[in-house]
């Protein structure tokens, strides 16, 4: 018994280690109310105008509607990495002493989309990462993860959301608006443009983003990460290259947007 639960344990950890990347293919990139609805959410923070009209309309939606709306990871991904990067400037904007305990600012229920109120991390982690236990470093999934995120949740990981995500701090990604039209061309992008800006490479070493740690599984771990620096010829593809995590910058930066 034991050997046939290690045996189980051993091929669910070496599945989650390749290098998460999914272009997003579908078919349907039709941006649909919701997907609209958190575009403009956003383009109202960056310009500084009222935002209750559409928060009460995410807040109030019905859940089966929100569902039956969101079908492709095109859709979704555009919509959940919206809806983050905006709750982090309402909040923050209005609470910015929530950022001194981050653990709990990111675990509390704050956030009310179609009658659910969620935390930060079940977004990130629930429904953008498919569920992933969120300090099982990319390698765990979650057991028995709630009906919110399972009915909702991208059917493909994608690394690249750790470069699109927008956390409040000085070294996150910086804020751009997604659609599911451009979604695979902006996530290239913003991809492309966040390690160029946070990767150094000197004798041998390559010094990395703190994420690469984070979500190790996410990116195939160490080999992974070689081989994404390696596409983005941010080192020599025949290098025999080590790689280290540089200190996160945490200092609250808000208002940090960018088109993509």
């Amino acid at each position: 018994m034991k050997i046939r639960l290690l045996a189980v344990l051993s091929l669910l950890f070496f599945s989650c280690c390749k290098v998460k990347k999914a272009p997003l293919q579908e078919k349907n990139f039709v941006s649909t109310e919701f997907n609209v609805l958190s575009e403009q959410l956003l383009e109202h923070i960056k310009n500084e105008t009222p935002t209750t009209e559409i928060t009460d309309k995410l807040a109030a939606a019905s859940f089966e509607d929100l569902q039956r709306s969101l079908v492709t990871d095109a859709q979704k991904y555009a919509f959940w990495v919206n809806i983050y990067n905006a709750y982090i400037q309402l909040i923050l904007k209005e609470h910015p002493e929530y950022y001194d305990d981050r653990g709990a600012f990111f675990s509390k229920e704050q956030i009310t989309i179609a009658g659910h109120t969620v935390a930060f991390e079940t977004i990130e982690h629930g429904i953008l990462r498919k569920s992933q236990w969120g300090i099982g470093l990319g390698y765990v999934r979650k057991w028995f993860p709630g009906k919110f995120e399972r009915k909702l949740r991208v059917n493909k990981r994608d690394y690249r959301i750790h470069f699109a995500l927008n956390c409040g701090a000085k070294d996150c990604p910086p804020v751009a608006i997604y659609t599911p039209q451009k979604v695979e061309e902006q996530f290239k992008k913003g991809t492309a443009r966040f390690l160029e800006k946070s990767t150094t490479y000197s004798d041998g070493t390559a010094k990395v983003t703190s994420l690469f740690s984070w979500f190790r599984g996410d990116f195939g771990g160490k080999s992974g990460t070689k081989e994404i620096l390696k596409q983005h010829q941010l080192i020599l593809a025949d290098a025999d290259v080590d790689v280290e995590y540089s200190n996160y910058d945490w200092t609250l930066d808000l208002d940090n947007f960018i088109s993509l």
